[in-house]
Formats: C-alpha cells, structure tokens, sequence
C-alpha cells in the first residue's frame, strides 16, 4: 500500500513539473503578486499636505503663531498667498488646501469666541481631516484662555505669554511607521490565497486529465486503489502549496525587504491550514466536473467572485457594510482576518475561532467531495 502510494505521489510530480504553467502558478505569479502590492503601496504610509495660507488678520501675534504652528508640522509644506489665488492654485493641483483666516481672528481668541478658519480643498476628508485635527486642537487651546482671561486683554496676554513660554517639555521619540509594510503583506497574501486556489484546482484536474485519455482505469486495474490515487494527488497538492508559501514569504522579506509584522513561522503554519481549505475546494470543484474545460469554467466562477468579496485582490473595508457580511461565508475572509488580528498585536488565543473555522470549511469541502466522489458512477467512484 505505501509502496503504491509513493509510485503515485512520484508519478503525480513528474507529471505535473512537465506543464510549464504549473510552475508559473507555484513560483512566478506569488512574485509578482508582491512586486504589484510594492507598487501600489510604495509611499502610502506617510501623508504630505501642501497648504496655502490666506491672512485677512495680518499683525496680529495670536494670528501669527498659528500661521507658524501649522507650518512647523511634519508633512506640511505651508505658503502664503491672495485669496484670488486659491481657486486656481487648488483646481491645479499645487496646492491640498488653502486656510482663510478672517479679518478679527485674534481678537475673538482673546474673547474666547475666536472666528471659524475656512478650509478649501477638493481632496476630501483625507485631507482637511488631517489639517483640522491639528489646528482645531491648537485653536481650542488660545480660546480656553480667552474665556479665562473673560475679555481682559491684560489677562489673556500674560496667560498666552505663559503659554508660550512654558516650562513643560515633551519628549518624542520617531518610530517607523508600518502601516505600508503590513498593506503591502495584505495584499501579497490576498493575491496569494488566489493563486493558490489556482493552483491547486490546475492539479488536482490531473485527475480529470487521466480519466480523459483512460490512464486512471489503467491504474485501477492494477493494484492501485481509487482512495489512494486521490489522496496521492492531495499530498502532492499540499506539498507544492507549501513551498509556494516558503517561496513567496523568502522573496517578501529577503528581497523586497518587507516587514509583515507577524512571526514567519505563524504566517507558513497559518497559510499552510489554508492549503488544506484550497485541496478540499479544488476536489470539490473537481468531483462536479466531467471535463477539463469545466473544471476551469467552475474555477473562474468561484474562485474569482469569492476572493474579490473576501478582501483579496483590495481592502474589504471600501464595500458596502451588506457586501461585507457576505465575506463572513468565505475562507479567504477568515485568512486576511486572521493576519490582520496578529499585525495589530494578538495573540494565538486571539486566533482560535479563526483557525477553528478555517479547519470547519476544509472539513465540510472535503466530505462534500468524498461524497460526490462515492456517487460519481461513470468514474467508478474515486473513493
């Protein structure tokens, strides 16, 4: 029995190492996977705001220093311009936003009512977001002080020059900011999942090949058993996945140098568990075909919609909150989700229903198999 298992488990490696697409599936498209999410996320960790500054309040300290607050910012490169300027500068692109700070800006601050900064941009909330937070932080501060003081210009002067001249140090530390490394691993893990499902259909249709040109009743009528040709080509099936997954997190980290933020020995085992889920689906697909052609076709049908709903190919938070429930039925949902608990810090226990359900769908994919298998008549019953 183990001696036909290992003739079939060499048999299936030599045919399938012929085919030059199987091993463009295994090695070549991961890579290019990665080489796509480097592009696409090359530089969005860090957000860089060019901001014009239009002044209506000139001479005016508290006007001043808010001016110079918002230029000392990381990211931000300010200017002053005219008002009739700010469209076209806007409108061109040179320019994120512009900042009107009206005519009495500093004396309402000093009352504790100052007048509202008005923010011009066309790059939506990714950007005023960014310049509001910060300035309406600063804005807050001066106006406390303002309905401190109650309108007493002497008051408000000695608590803004106090202000000024605190005391009070903050230490900083700079530390590097990962969010673009773990898009980039995001994203080569989704273009992974579906190469892998790929793959793993391409080689468990060898099955459907052999029944086509009758080599698989040749084998049967030898001592060779229907269970242990198709748990032969699983094993394969499994065992090429596996280094498919060691090439690409090789590549991922030692030559495109990305930091996934996640033990590479979590991440093999964690994918690894999910080749388990890609072998059962490929066998499913493959029991309900009758042919080559209909096996692709089912493989297109399936594989591509589920991966594009499960986050795979872009972020699943840029659907529809109904779109994404629908991710909660999908294995590749629970991989990405996975990854990302452990990026922000999990730990394995965190994790458990998620390798629980992963474990449940290859389970359910690979009885759902065995028993159309068990009633594929015209075959003769694979298992």
């Amino acid at each position: 029995m183990m001696k036909d298992m290992l003739w079939l488990i060499r048999k299936t490696i030599l045919t399938s190492s012929k085919d030059y697409k199987n091993l463009l599936l295994v090695i070549a498209l991961p890579i290019v996977g990665i080489l796509l999410s480097t592009l696409i996320y090359k530089g969005s960790g860090e957000i860089s705001v060019t901001i014009g500054i239009v002044n209506h309040d000139v001479e005016q300290k508290v006007t001043q220093d808010t001016i110079d607050f918002m230029a000392q910012l990381e990211h931000t490169e300010t200017s002053i311009i005219r008002e009739s300027e700010a469209d076209d500068l806007i409108l061109s692109g040179e320019l994120d936003a512009v900042l009107v700070f009206p005519e009495g800006f500093t004396r309402g601050a000093m009352l504790g009512t100052p007048k509202p900064v008005r923010i011009e941009s066309i790059k939506g909330a990714q950007v005023t977001g960014y310049v509001k937070s910060y300035l309406n932080a600063y804005v807050q501060n001066i106006s406390s002080m303002g309905r401190i003081a109650g309108g007493d210009a002497a008051a408000f002067n000695d608590l803004y020059s106090g202000y000024q001249n605190s005391t009070f140090h903050l230490s900083t530390a700079k530390v590097a900011d990962q969010s673009a490394n773990h898009d980039v691993t995001n994203r080569t893990i989704g273009y992974l999942v579906v190469f892998m499902l790929f793959s793993a259909v391409n080689l468990s249709a060898l099955t459907i090949r052999d029944r086509e040109n009758r080599t698989y009743y040749r084998l049967l009528s030898s001592p060779i058993t229907a269970r242990s040709y198709v748990f032969s080509n699983a094993i394969v099936n499994i065992v090429l996945m596996m280094i498919q997954i060691a090439a690409t997190l090789f590549v991922l980290t030692r030559f495109f140098h990305i930091e996934p933020g996640i033990p590479l020995w979590q991440m093999f085992l964690i994918l690894s568990l999910f080749a388990l889920v890609a072998v059962s689906l490929s066998q499913v697909i493959v029991a309900f075909s009758d042919s080559t052609m209909m096996a692709n076709g089912i493989q297109t049908m399936v594989i591509m919609p589920t991966s594009l709903l499960a986050g795979c190919l872009f972020p699943i938070s840029v659907m529809p909150e109904a779109v994404q429930r629908i991710a909660d039925f999908l294995p590749q949902y629970w991989l990405l989700d996975t990854f990302g608990k452990l990026q922000q810090g999990g730990e394995l226990s965190d994790i458990m229903l998620n390798v629980a359900i992963l474990l449940a769908f290859a389970l359910a994919l690979s009885l759902v198999a065995t028993y159309k298998f068990g009633r594929n008549r015209d075959t003769q019953s694979y298992v």
